[in-house]
């Protein structure tokens, strides 16, 4: 079997805010193709900012970083290959279910049918075949971002960036969309990285945890989860599967005892 392709890279990446807030400093981190990544840390240690320079919606202060080896923004600007999942589904109230997800594919142009085809591929991919003309506002939370999801895979992204998009869901739900993204980052083959502050979440989804310190943030450390995918919800009651709970709880408790510098 061949060595996956790195497809993201930070470089001893710093960020600092206008206002002197440090979120980042010298993180380094490799992320590998059809990896399942959680950023897992407390709150305010930069978990958001390293995503969202992912997705060039930021630039680091120091060191840089690397996106299917380009810069996010030039990356971003030539390709569709990365997708964005926000804890707000953002929907457009005005829009029904089906139009939602056409937006993107609208604004990128091309066949109407074929986009037509593929909004409904991914409807039906996260259940909602039968609430295409719902409205925003006819839809639970759940619901609400299962269309988010599938506004992203409409576009067919090598890479889905989400950022605590299960955090305002409750459990029974929560634990319902775990099943169905891993489902789908096994049936899409995409890389995935997924940010949260929920242990047994990350332990759940991923195939590699990046656990970071209390701010400014830095890779306190790296766990893998030998886990066997696909993943059912009695893997939660594996013996495995907590002691991987209690390392990671261990991880993030020491990383959050960091004092705040600068």
């Amino acid at each position: 079997m061949g060595v996956a392709n790195e497809v993201v890279s930070f470089n001893h990446v710093g960020k600092t805010y206008t206002g002197g807030t440090v979120a980042l400093s010298d993180f380094h981190l490799s992320v590998k193709e059809g990896e399942f990544l959680s950023f897992l840390g407390p709150s305010g240690c930069g978990k958001s900012t390293a995503l969202r320079m992912v997705a060039g919606l930021g630039e680091a202060t120091d060191g840089d970083v690397s996106v299917f080896n380009k810069k996010p923004k030039e990356m971003i600007q030539q390709t569709n290959d990365i997708a964005f999942v926000f804890q707000d589904a953002n929907l457009l109230p005005w829009r029904n279910v089906l139009d939602n997800v056409l937006l993107p594919l609208e604004l990128r142009g091309g066949n109407k049918k074929e986009s037509k085809q593929t909004a409904l591929r991914v409807l039906e991919m996260v259940g909602l075949k039968d609430h295409l003309k719902s409205y925003p506002r006819q839809l639970s939370g759940g619901m609400k971002m299962r269309v988010s999801i599938a506004r992203a895979l409409a576009a067919k992204p090598r890479m889905l960036l989400m950022d605590e998009p299960f955090g305002a869901l409750d459990e029974i739900t929560r634990q319902t969309l775990q099943m169905e993204l891993l489902d789908i980052w096994q049936q899409e083959n995409m890389t995935v990285l997924f940010v949260t502050h929920n242990v047994y979440e990350a332990v759940f989804l991923s195939s590699r945890i990046a656990v970071m310190s209390a701010r400014p943030g830095r890779l306190s450390s790296l766990i893998d989860i030998d886990l066997p995918y696909p993943r059912e919800l009695s893997v939660r009651t594996n013996p495995t599967f907590t002691e991987y709970v209690d390392l990671a709880s261990d991880h993030l408790e020491t990383s959050s005892d960091r004092k705040e510098i600068g």
